[in-house]
């Protein structure tokens, strides 16, 4: 039986062949580590699920660099707290801070942690409506009972007990029909 480390390697080494289960199946050994670790650090669940999928975008796009001397877990680690230092640093750089000069006079001082910023500049806005599309159309794709599940969840911001109320079934099974509708899109995703 292989250790993880050599079962990472074989897997990555598929990667590199364009075999896309394979990278399927590293994101799914790790997801849940990375989540957490970036979580520890951002202390926000929706930038730490963003950050999760950013870290795994970036690996994949740099597979190629990964050095098979040590553990890719090692390597996939190092990019999450990069992406989060990265997260952070683009943060900071989009507070402002505003002070009182002596004259009453507001002096606008840039880097600050006082007030941050919550528009986002027109490419953020585009990308952000591209994403929107992409997922709709995504999970235009999936069984109907998955794709309620999402918009009551994702969408409209349901909780697991609404969601139970709404379509009259339990808790338990409201949490394993999402986890099947995200695992759904996520096969959808890496198509």
């Amino acid at each position: 039986m292989l250790s993880r480390i050599e079962e990472d390697q074989k897997l990555v080494r598929q990667v590199l062949n364009g075999n896309t289960k394979a990278y399927a199946k590293l994101f799914t050994g790790y997801k849940d580590a990375i989540y957490f670790l970036i979580m520890k650090t951002v202390i926000n669940k929706s930038d730490a699920e963003d950050l999760t999928y950013e870290t795994f975008d970036k690996a994949l796009r740099n597979i190629e660099q990964y050095n098979f001397k040590f553990a890719f877990s090692t390597w996939l680690f190092r990019i999450a707290e990069n992406t989060c230092i990265d997260f952070l640093r683009k943060r900071k750089n989009n507070h402002v801070a505003i002070e009182n000069s002596n004259d009453d006079d507001m002096e606008f001082i840039i880097g600050e942690d006082l007030i941050q910023s919550t528009v986002l500049n027109p490419e953020e806005v585009m990308i952000r409506e591209q994403q929107i599309m992409l997922m709709q159309s995504l999970i235009e794709q999936i069984k109907p009972k998955y794709k309620n599940l999402i918009e009551l969840r994702f969408f409209k911001d349901y909780s697991y007990e609404e969601i139970a109320a709404e379509l009259k079934i339990p808790i338990g099974t409201v949490k394993t029909l999402l986890h099947r509708a995200k695992s759904a899109l996520f096969k959808l995703i890496t198509k």
